[in-house]
């Protein structure tokens, strides 16, 4: 093979687990295919920038794709609003060119550091989804090349069966080449945002469910520590993109400026267990109280809004070399309560601490393996610690399985096998379109092999 290739160690942001697999750049398409007909490797993953959180684009033993050279913008129909590009391109990029122009990502998670094929992949979410859906509600059509060197142009009416299990179906289809976006117009580049304090997670969820469909974006950070009668409570944090009309006259005269600040850097790794239960208990109770009861139209930039720890470069490097996992289940609306306190209660009691702590409401299912589904999401960041930590996650997924819930793919780094099928229940159908267009296995991860979603190489 003529593609120079490097072995290297690689984690992605959570930096656990570690892998050591062989990595190639490609420039052309031609690469690509090139890399398809040598049957020396037994396995190949697509990966962007590294910005999914456990093991989705990691391949021991096998070649990692880094797309990072296919980042180009090929069209755009200023009309209807659809970007054509190539899927290594980041989202920041996207916003640089075109929040100026009046356009804005019509689905973007918590940080722009992602690429297209990325977000189409793991069929990302963002603060939205309660109204707007997933990522893949607003991909007009992507070309994907599959293991037998075809590309494919796949749509939600030309080989839609391929569509929904690619989006969500985590690079295993085949290797996205180009997407087409459908953007959001804005009037400005700020966001109004009301926030709420709530003394508990029946509060909580009581305005959630009345109030979030009043608002574009709605997110809640959760106190995870907090117990008794405090349990859940949270700050809600809900908005929209600010009209011109109500935007403050001291940015009325450029109010599609993009934010301007200083880039920081966590320089290097902090010691393991700098984030505990004592420093996230005194976080979150300053956190809590900074925050009125309630405060309505506050003015703040996109970036603010959306990637608050994009301001903070290598973020990941707080919680040691040893990394952290992110937990995210869904819980569905029948059962959410029940096991949102199960869930709570099982963390405080076990002192396990998350900083970050998200609740969002979800609305329908999109792709085949696409995560969302009516109900409520929590995200938790945990250090990685001791055999005591994983034994806790093992309990949390049994609670998520009872409830009918399921584990994000896109971020999890250590679930068993044994759930899978029933978190996902339209796993046969999507195995069957797998088996369809890589018969052979050429696509394959680690986190393939360690859920089944794949047999083992």
């Amino acid at each position: 093979m003529s593609l120079a290739q490097r072995t290297v160690r690689l984690t992605s942001w959570g930096r656990f687990p570690v892998a050591t697999a062989k990595v190639v750049r490609p420039a052309r398409q031609g690469n690509l295919v090139e890399l398809l007909g040598d049957d020396t490797h037994p396995s190949l993953i697509g990966r962007g920038y590294g910005r999914s959180y456990g093991d989705a684009a990691l391949n021991t033993s096998g070649v990692v794709v880094e797309q990072v050279h296919f980042d180009r913008m090929l069209a755009f129909d200023e009309t209807a609003g659809v970007l054509v590009a190539e899927a290594g391109l980041r989202l920041k990029d996207i916003l640089e060119v075109f929040v100026p122009r009046g356009w804005f990502l019509p689905v973007t998670p918590g940080t722009k550091y992602v690429s297209l094929g990325g977000a189409l992949a793991c069929d990302i979410h963002g603060k939205n989804h309660h109204g707007d859906g997933s990522f893949s509600s607003h991909v007009e059509w992507f070309d994907l090349l599959t293991a037998d060197g075809q590309v494919r142009r796949c749509s939600k009416t030309e080989q839609s069966d391929l569509f929904w299990a690619t989006a969500g179906g985590m690079g295993l289809t085949g290797i996205i080449l180009t997407v087409a976006l459908k953007l959001r117009r804005i009037e400005t580049a700020y966001v109004s945002v009301d926030y709420r304090r709530t003394r508990d997670l029946d509060e909580t969820l009581e305005r959630c469910e009345a109030e979030d469909h009043h608002y574009r974006y709605a997110v809640c950070w959760i106190d995870c520590l907090a117990r008794g009668k405090h349990l859940g409570r949270s700050v809600l944090m809900r908005g929209d993109h600010l009209p011109l009309a109500d935007l403050p006259a001291r940015y009325r005269t450029q109010p599609l400026r993009l934010p301007r600040k200083p880039e920081v850097t966590v320089p290097f790794s902090f010691p393991n267990g700098v984030i505990n239960a004592w420093t996230v208990r005194a976080f979150n109770t300053v956190f809590y109280h900074k925050h009125p009861k309630a405060t309505s139209g506050v003015v703040v930039d996109f970036d603010s809004y959306f990637y608050p720890l994009d301001a903070v470069l290598e973020w990941n490097r707080v919680y040691g070399r040893r990394g952290f996992i992110q937990y995210q289940p869904v819980i569905p609306l029948e059962t959410s309560r029940a096991t949102l306190v199960g869930l709570l209660e099982e963390l405080s009691r076990a002192g396990i601490a998350s900083f970050l702590a998200v609740l969002k409401r979800f609305g329908p299912q999109e792709g085949l393996l696409s995560f969302p589904m009516p109900g409520y999401t929590l995200a938790l960041d945990i250090p990685v610690s001791g055999d005591a930590m994983f034994a806790l996650l093992d309990r949390l997924d049994e609670l998520v399985v009872q409830s009918g819930g399921r584990i994000y793919l896109g971020k999890d780094a250590r679930l068993k096998p044994q759930h899978l099928e029933a978190m996902y229940p339209q796993l046969p159908t999507w195995r069957r379109i797998k088996q369809t267009v890589d018969p052979e296995g050429r696509f394959s991860s680690d986190l393939a092999r360690r859920v089944g979603l794949v047999p083992p190489d």
